[in-house]
């Protein structure tokens, strides 16, 4: 006779959470690849060089791509990994501790601060934008949102019981994925206008 299983928690925001990392991952992944080809060849044509407004070769080239001192996808492919396992090892039916989930949310906070902050670089500053760090910057967003909605209705924050019941409410409007639609939106406005200026 086999065991009852408890159907896993918030599915459907996990599973969003592990295919946003895993783009994000094969993103980190392409961009790390292409930096160790710029290493080798400085003048090496990439292949989302599509324009002078969309090259990721002028990104990288820049000194905002290497802030820490090694090319920023690296921090991609240190940390999706562990994303992409927190999100399977919940779909299979783990439950992590409050505490661990407020670590990964701080933890998130400071890579879409870091991401937009990237994103803001390159459309002021460096003057390009690189369709991979593009993709970064949009899955970076679904997985804070992702993280935020499980410590939401789980009220790992600590809000009060009416604070709480309100934003479950409004989540269970999906306000959260109406943001994320917003969000991108203006960045692809963003993104085409710079492209036509």
């Amino acid at each position: 006779m086999s065991e009852a299983r408890t159907p896993v928690r918030h599915k459907w925001t996990w599973v969003e959470m592990l295919v946003s990392s895993f783009l994000s991952l094969t993103a980190s992944l392409v961009l790390s690849i292409d930096a160790w080809r710029i290493a080798k060849d400085p003048g090496v044509q990439l292949s989302c060089n599509v324009s002078a407004t969309l090259n990721c070769g002028k990104v990288a080239a820049s000194w905002q791509s290497q802030l820490l001192g090694f090319p920023n996808a690296f921090l991609g492919l240190m940390f999706e990994p562990m994303v992409i396992t927190v999100a399977i090892a919940a779909l299979g039916g783990t439950i992590f501790r409050k505490g661990y989930l407020l670590t990964a949310q701080a933890i998130y906070v400071i890579a879409i601060a870091f991401a937009y902050w990237l994103f803001y670089q390159s459309y002021t500053n460096i003057g390009a934008l690189c369709p991979w760090c593009l993709l970064v910057t949009f899955t970076t967003t679904t997985v804070f949102m992702t993280m935020t909605r499980i410590n939401i209705l789980d009220n790992n924050f600590g809000f009060s019981e009416p604070t709480h019941a309100a934003l479950s409410r409004m989540l269970k409007l999906n306000i959260d994925s109406a943001t994320v639609l917003i969000i991108w939106a203006t960045i692809a406005s963003l993104v085409i206008f710079n492209a036509w200026s």
